[in-house]
Parts: C-alpha cells; structure tokens; sequence
C-alpha cells in the first residue's frame, strides 16, 4: 500500500512541477523555414496560392490519402476555405486564405479541431533570385493557451523538421 501512494505522490509531483514550469513558458510559438526553387518566381507562387496544391507537397495534408475533403469559395483567393476530416494523423480543420499579396506572400489561417482546438497563422513568402530562382519562405505562427504551452519547445522542432520535409517535396515537384 505504501508502494502505490509513494507512486502516486511522485506522479502528483510530476504534473505539478510541469504545471508551475508552464506558467513560465513563452506561450507563442513561430518557426520558420526557408528553401531556393530552381524555378521561376511567378511559377512557384501560381502553384502555392492555390490550397489544393498542398496536398502534393504538405507532410501533414499527406498524412491521410482517403480523408474527406470540402471547399468554400474559389481557391487562390481570400475567404476560400478548404476543409478536411481524416484519421488520427490527419485530425479534423480547416485552412482559410486570409490575405493574397501577388507575387509575393499568402497568409492563411490553420485551425484544428481534432485533436485538440487550436489555430495558428501559416505563411508562404515568395523572393526572386538570379538564375531564374525562387526562395520560398514558410513561417507558422500562433498561440498555446496554458497548460498546453508547455508543449512548444516539442511542436517548434517537429514543426520545423515536418516543414523541412514539406518544402524539400514542394522543390522536387516544381522542379520536374
């Protein structure tokens, strides 16, 4: 009996000292990415600004190949939300286009519903480069509400690897 309550104080402990630990944590996460296209500015930018596309390249839109999807409005402008429902990798939400600067920059907004509400700002910037080259930047952005901040440091590496990944499947594709 004194086992199971020693085990049960310690466990206590535990989520306690990550409670207080997360009252200290920054609540805002932002990681961001960068990658040069051997591929023309006005190209690259075309095939991003339309949702759809992601699905070709975005690690997380792969993670499920039979979710089901639904749309909004005309993809590749602003107010176009495109929707989906998937497995447990997949979750469930949606991706709304929030501003559209030609050329240059798409700014959305993620929001998850499955596994858990939360919603952050994800942005693709566009640079020109000699030789015919496009950097691409890629930024995602928001907010953790305690306690779940506790979780940043862990979602800014795995966001940044998953985006690494991300970009590396955008660049095979624009450049075929």
């Amino acid at each position: 009996m004194n086992t199971i309550i020693t085990i049960l104080l310690v466990v206590a402990g535990i989520i306690a000292l990550l409670l207080i630990m997360a009252l200290f944590m920054k609540r805002e996460h932002y990681v961001n990415r960068e990658i040069v296209i051997n591929a023309p500015r006005q190209k690259v930018f075309d095939f991003l600004k339309l949702l759809k596309n992601q699905d070709q390249f975005n690690k997380w839109a792969r993670a499920d190949k039979d979710r089901k999807e639904t749309t909004k409005g005309t993809d590749g402008t602003v107010g176009y939300i495109y929707s989906w429902s998937g497995n447990k990798s997949a979750g469930e939400g949606e991706k709304e286009i929030m501003n559209i600067i030609e050329g240059e920059r798409i700014e959305t907004e993620i929001r998850f519903i499955k596994p858990m509400r939360i919603s952050a700002r994800v942005i693709m910037e566009t640079e020109s480069l000699p030789g015919n080259q496009t950097k691409v930047n890629l930024v995602n952005a928001g907010t953790l509400k305690y306690p779940l901040n506790i979780m940043i440091p862990i979602a800014e590496k795995n966001f940044a690897k998953d985006m690494d990944t991300s970009l590396s499947a955008l660049k095979n594709i624009l450049e075929k």
